[in-house]
């Protein structure tokens, strides 16, 4: 059975370990090979074709020289301060995830609903605490089951039998949790004259 290669290939030259990290975690689809000493860096060009090479720059002074096997008009050359880099790769985690980079900013959905009510329920709990509440699991259970059951309703346009089979739930074990949550139940079926 033949391995297929990865379709990125990325060099990263950096001795910041934040950097290394941050690259790995936004590439991880991608074949990623991290240098760390400059004089490796002619080595590593010299044994793989890169179709990305991520320098960090130390001063003009100090610049690294593009090892010569590395063609800049066939490769993404990115050469920045540690800052840069770093926001660099926030930018292309960014790209590979704009629902994820657009819900932190209030402007989308996270792709993640875990995530998200986690996020939530730790600002919920934190407000609670500071207000010496009790008793929070049925508060947040109550918090949560509503809308669920009311956007499952939605979604079947008020068929309780179906709302039920969706939720996973007995349709009187429903009816009661409707009745307990003072949810409004209204048929939006399409009725046949």
């Amino acid at each position: 059975m033949a391995v297929s290669s990865p379709v990125f290939t990325v060099l990263v030259l950096t001795t910041d370990a934040d950097v290394q990290a941050q690259f790995k975690q936004t590439l991880k689809d991608a074949s990623l090979t991290i240098v760390r000493d400059p004089a490796a860096l002619q080595k590593e060009a010299s044994k793989h074709h890169f179709d990305a090479v991520v320098m960090e720059s130390r001063g003009a002074e100090k610049s690294l020289a593009l090892p010569s096997q590395i063609d800049p008009s066939r490769t993404l050359v990115i050469t920045g301060s540690r800052s840069v880099l770093k926001k660099t790769a926030k930018t292309i985690q960014a790209l590979n995830h704009p629902a994820a980079h657009l819900s932190h900013h209030g402007k989308g959905k996270d792709t993640s609903l875990e995530n998200y009510l986690e996020a939530k329920m730790g600002d919920f709990v934190r407000g609670m605490r500071n207000g010496s509440a009790k008793n929070l699991h049925p508060i947040l259970i109550a918090a949560v089951e509503r809308p669920l059951i009311t956007s499952v309703l939605q979604e079947t346009k008020g068929n309780q039998i179906q709302a039920a089979e969706l939720l996973g739930l007995n349709r009187n074990t429903l009816r009661k949790k409707i009745a307990d949550l003072h949810i409004p139940v209204k048929r939006t079926g399409n009725k046949s004259k």
